[in-house]
């Protein structure tokens, strides 16, 4: 391989090795985040209250897109990523009133 070659090889794999990294955080924040959320659905269901609360979704929708902002990330992304996550939790929620 040509120095260029070997190089770029070089700093691929760091990238690779990055991303491979932030992914297990991805994955552990949200398994953290889901396990919250699963506590809040049990309360919920106890206490009679409905599965999901539009006002603290949108409050939410606004303070991600707010961070993402900040972050470099494309705001409709992350608006997208959080209501696939809210989805995920109502339904979770959900089940727990059965």
């Amino acid at each position: 391989m040509t120095d260029v070659v070997s190089k770029a090889a070089e700093v691929l794999a760091e990238h690779r090795n990055s991303i491979d990294r932030l992914d297990a955080i991805l994955v552990y924040t949200l398994g953290e985040r889901f396990k919250h959320t699963q506590a809040v659905g049990k309360l919920k269901a106890t206490h009679d209250l409905p599965p999901s609360d539009p006002a603290r979704e949108a409050a939410q929708i606004a303070r991600l897109e707010d961070l993402a902002n900040r972050a470099d990330l494309d705001p409709e992304f992350a608006k997208k990523f959080l209501n696939f996550i809210i989805a995920e939790v109502i339904q979770h929620h959900k089940s727990h009133q059965t």
